[in-house]
Protein backbone atom coordinates (compact mmCIF):
# COMPACT_ATOMS: atom_id res chain seq x y z
CA UNK A 1 0.00 0.00 0.00
CA UNK A 2 1.37 3.43 -0.97
CA UNK A 3 1.76 6.36 1.41
CA UNK A 4 -1.10 8.06 -0.41
CA UNK A 5 -3.37 5.04 0.06
CA UNK A 6 -2.46 4.56 3.70
CA UNK A 7 -2.27 8.23 4.65
CA UNK A 8 0.99 7.42 6.49
CA UNK A 9 2.82 10.43 5.06
CA UNK A 10 0.07 12.93 5.77
CA UNK A 11 0.90 15.41 8.57
CA UNK A 12 -1.25 15.63 11.67
CA UNK A 13 -2.99 18.79 12.87
CA UNK A 14 -6.02 19.16 15.12
CA UNK A 15 -9.08 19.81 12.95
CA UNK A 16 -10.38 22.89 14.72
CA UNK A 17 -6.91 24.40 14.74
CA UNK A 18 -6.64 23.84 10.99
CA UNK A 19 -10.00 25.51 10.40
CA UNK A 20 -9.17 28.39 12.75
CA UNK A 21 -5.86 29.19 11.04
CA UNK A 22 -6.54 28.38 7.37
CA UNK A 23 -6.66 31.99 6.24
CA UNK A 24 -6.04 32.96 2.62
CA UNK A 25 -2.35 33.46 1.85
CA UNK A 26 -1.32 35.23 -1.36
CA UNK A 27 2.47 35.34 -1.27
CA UNK A 28 4.38 32.19 -2.14
CA UNK A 29 7.98 31.08 -2.20
CA UNK A 30 9.26 29.86 -5.58
CA UNK A 31 9.82 26.34 -4.20
CA UNK A 32 7.90 23.69 -6.15
CA UNK A 33 5.01 21.76 -4.61
CA UNK A 34 5.35 18.06 -5.37
CA UNK A 35 2.72 15.92 -7.04
CA UNK A 36 2.68 13.72 -3.94
CA UNK A 37 1.72 16.59 -1.64
CA UNK A 38 -0.97 17.83 -4.03
CA UNK A 39 -2.26 14.26 -4.36
CA UNK A 40 -2.63 13.92 -0.58
CA UNK A 41 -4.66 17.12 -0.48
CA UNK A 42 -6.82 16.00 -3.40
CA UNK A 43 -7.38 12.61 -1.81
CA UNK A 44 -8.83 14.52 1.16
CA UNK A 45 -11.03 16.39 -1.31
CA UNK A 46 -12.49 13.09 -2.49
CA UNK A 47 -13.60 12.27 1.05
CA UNK A 48 -16.16 15.09 0.94
CA UNK A 49 -19.89 14.38 0.60
CA UNK A 50 -21.66 14.86 -2.72
CA UNK A 51 -25.26 14.58 -3.87
CA UNK A 52 -26.27 10.89 -4.16
CA UNK A 53 -22.55 10.17 -3.69
CA UNK A 54 -22.24 10.83 -7.42
CA UNK A 55 -18.79 12.36 -6.97
CA UNK A 56 -19.32 14.39 -10.14
CA UNK A 57 -16.14 16.36 -9.69
CA UNK A 58 -12.88 16.80 -11.53
CA UNK A 59 -9.73 18.37 -10.07
CA UNK A 60 -7.26 19.72 -12.61
CA UNK A 61 -3.73 20.47 -11.41
CA UNK A 62 -2.28 23.29 -13.52
CA UNK A 63 1.36 24.20 -14.05
CA UNK A 64 1.81 24.70 -17.79
CA UNK A 65 3.13 27.92 -19.38
CA UNK A 66 0.02 27.97 -21.60
CA UNK A 67 -2.26 28.11 -18.57
CA UNK A 68 -0.12 30.73 -16.85
CA UNK A 69 -0.28 32.93 -19.96
CA UNK A 70 -4.09 32.86 -19.73
CA UNK A 71 -4.44 33.27 -15.97
CA UNK A 72 -2.03 36.15 -15.37
CA UNK A 73 -3.88 38.72 -17.53
CA UNK A 74 -7.25 37.39 -16.32
CA UNK A 75 -6.37 37.99 -12.69
CA UNK A 76 -5.07 41.47 -13.39
CA UNK A 77 -8.35 42.23 -15.14
CA UNK A 78 -10.19 40.81 -12.13
CA UNK A 79 -8.25 43.06 -9.78
CA UNK A 80 -9.08 46.12 -11.89
CA UNK A 81 -12.75 45.15 -11.79
CA UNK A 82 -12.78 44.74 -8.00
CA UNK A 83 -10.84 47.96 -7.51
CA UNK A 84 -13.38 49.82 -9.64
CA UNK A 85 -16.37 48.26 -7.86
CA UNK A 86 -15.06 49.34 -4.46
CA UNK A 87 -13.95 52.75 -5.68
CA UNK A 88 -10.29 52.19 -4.87
CA UNK A 89 -7.72 54.52 -6.37
CA UNK A 90 -5.25 53.17 -8.88
CA UNK A 91 -2.47 53.62 -6.37
CA UNK A 92 -0.41 51.40 -4.14
CA UNK A 93 -0.48 51.91 -0.38
CA UNK A 94 2.17 54.21 1.04
CA UNK A 95 5.17 52.31 2.49
CA UNK A 96 4.39 53.60 5.99
CA UNK A 97 0.68 52.72 5.83
CA UNK A 98 0.25 49.76 8.20
CA UNK A 99 -3.56 49.69 8.23
CA UNK A 100 -5.38 46.41 7.72
CA UNK A 101 -6.66 47.61 4.35
CA UNK A 102 -3.16 48.54 3.21
CA UNK A 103 -1.73 45.19 4.28
CA UNK A 104 -4.50 43.33 2.46
CA UNK A 105 -4.05 45.45 -0.65
CA UNK A 106 -0.31 44.72 -0.69
CA UNK A 107 -0.89 40.98 -0.54
CA UNK A 108 -3.52 41.21 -3.28
CA UNK A 109 -1.20 43.23 -5.49
CA UNK A 110 1.66 40.82 -4.87
CA UNK A 111 -0.51 37.94 -6.04
CA UNK A 112 -1.80 39.83 -9.07
CA UNK A 113 1.66 41.08 -10.08
CA UNK A 114 3.20 37.63 -9.75
CA UNK A 115 0.33 35.37 -10.70
CA UNK A 116 2.24 33.58 -13.45
CA UNK A 117 4.81 32.56 -10.81
CA UNK A 118 2.39 30.83 -8.44
CA UNK A 119 3.85 27.31 -7.99
CA UNK A 120 0.65 25.43 -8.81
CA UNK A 121 -3.07 26.01 -9.32
CA UNK A 122 -5.91 23.57 -8.80
CA UNK A 123 -9.13 23.93 -10.76
CA UNK A 124 -12.29 22.56 -9.12
CA UNK A 125 -14.94 21.48 -11.63
CA UNK A 126 -18.29 19.71 -11.46
CA UNK A 127 -20.49 18.01 -14.04
CA UNK A 128 -24.03 19.22 -14.64
CA UNK A 129 -26.84 16.68 -14.35
CA UNK A 130 -29.80 18.96 -15.07
CA UNK A 131 -31.86 17.49 -12.20
CA UNK A 132 -31.59 20.55 -9.94
CA UNK A 133 -30.70 24.23 -10.48
CA UNK A 134 -27.07 24.77 -11.39
CA UNK A 135 -26.41 26.72 -8.19
CA UNK A 136 -27.51 23.74 -6.09
CA UNK A 137 -25.48 21.30 -8.17
CA UNK A 138 -22.42 23.33 -7.28
CA UNK A 139 -23.03 22.45 -3.63
CA UNK A 140 -21.34 19.11 -4.21
CA UNK A 141 -17.99 20.60 -5.26
CA UNK A 142 -17.43 23.18 -2.53
CA UNK A 143 -17.21 20.68 0.36
CA UNK A 144 -14.48 18.95 -1.64
CA UNK A 145 -12.66 22.25 -2.08
CA UNK A 146 -12.89 22.96 1.65
CA UNK A 147 -11.41 19.54 2.41
CA UNK A 148 -8.57 20.40 0.04
CA UNK A 149 -7.95 23.75 1.74
CA UNK A 150 -7.80 22.13 5.18
CA UNK A 151 -5.53 19.34 3.98
CA UNK A 152 -3.24 21.95 2.38
CA UNK A 153 -3.19 23.85 5.68
CA UNK A 154 -2.13 20.66 7.45
CA UNK A 155 0.73 20.29 4.96
CA UNK A 156 1.86 23.84 5.70
CA UNK A 157 0.81 25.13 2.29
CA UNK A 158 -0.76 28.48 1.62
CA UNK A 159 -3.89 28.67 -0.52
CA UNK A 160 -6.32 31.25 -1.84
CA UNK A 161 -9.47 30.45 -3.86
CA UNK A 162 -10.69 32.83 -6.54
CA UNK A 163 -13.21 33.17 -9.36
CA UNK A 164 -11.19 35.67 -11.39
CA UNK A 165 -10.51 32.91 -13.92
CA UNK A 166 -13.92 33.94 -15.29
CA UNK A 167 -12.29 36.91 -17.02
CA UNK A 168 -10.67 34.45 -19.43
CA UNK A 169 -12.80 31.35 -18.97
CA UNK A 170 -13.30 30.59 -22.66
CA UNK A 171 -9.54 30.63 -23.28
CA UNK A 172 -8.89 28.58 -20.15
CA UNK A 173 -11.46 25.96 -21.13
CA UNK A 174 -9.93 25.73 -24.59
CA UNK A 175 -6.35 25.32 -23.32
CA UNK A 176 -7.38 22.61 -20.83
CA UNK A 177 -10.01 20.93 -23.02
CA UNK A 178 -12.91 21.12 -20.54
CA UNK A 179 -16.08 19.48 -21.93
CA UNK A 180 -19.18 21.64 -22.32
CA UNK A 181 -21.18 19.83 -19.64
CA UNK A 182 -18.63 20.69 -16.95
CA UNK A 183 -18.55 23.92 -14.94
CA UNK A 184 -15.60 25.54 -13.18
CA UNK A 185 -16.39 26.28 -9.53
CA UNK A 186 -13.13 27.86 -8.42
CA UNK A 187 -9.41 28.11 -8.99
CA UNK A 188 -7.12 27.70 -5.98
CA UNK A 189 -3.58 29.08 -5.95
CA UNK A 190 -1.22 26.88 -3.95
CA UNK A 191 2.34 27.28 -2.69
CA UNK A 192 4.67 27.33 0.27
CA UNK A 193 3.81 30.64 1.91
CA UNK A 194 5.89 33.69 2.61
CA UNK A 195 4.84 34.50 6.15
CA UNK A 196 2.78 32.20 8.30
CA UNK A 197 -0.70 30.92 8.95
CA UNK A 198 -2.71 32.63 11.62
CA UNK A 199 -6.19 33.06 13.08
CA UNK A 200 -8.92 34.03 10.63
CA UNK A 201 -10.98 37.16 11.28
CA UNK A 202 -14.72 36.48 11.30
CA UNK A 203 -17.90 38.09 12.60
CA UNK A 204 -19.01 36.82 16.03
CA UNK A 205 -21.39 33.88 15.92
CA UNK A 206 -24.38 35.77 17.33
CA UNK A 207 -24.24 38.07 14.28
CA UNK A 208 -24.63 35.23 11.76
CA UNK A 209 -26.48 32.36 13.50
CA UNK A 210 -30.17 32.37 14.48
CA UNK A 211 -32.46 30.03 16.40
CA UNK A 212 -35.93 29.19 15.02
CA UNK A 213 -36.62 32.68 13.66
CA UNK A 214 -34.48 34.91 11.45
CA UNK A 215 -33.81 37.64 14.01
CA UNK A 216 -33.40 35.50 17.12
CA UNK A 217 -29.65 35.03 17.78
CA UNK A 218 -28.50 31.52 18.58
CA UNK A 219 -26.31 32.95 21.32
CA UNK A 220 -26.25 36.43 22.80
CA UNK A 221 -23.11 38.43 22.20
Amino acid sequence: MSDLESGAAAPAIELREAMRTARSLRRFRPDPVSDEVIARCLEAATWAPSGSNAQSWRFVVLRSPEVRAVLGPAFREGWDWVRTIYGQADERPAPDDDSREARLTRTMLHLVDNFESVPVYVLFCYRLTGFVPEFIEGGSIYPAMQNFLLAARAEGLGTVPSTWFTFAEDKLRSVIGIPDEWRIASLVSVGWPVGKHGPVRRRPLHKVAALDTWDNPLLNG
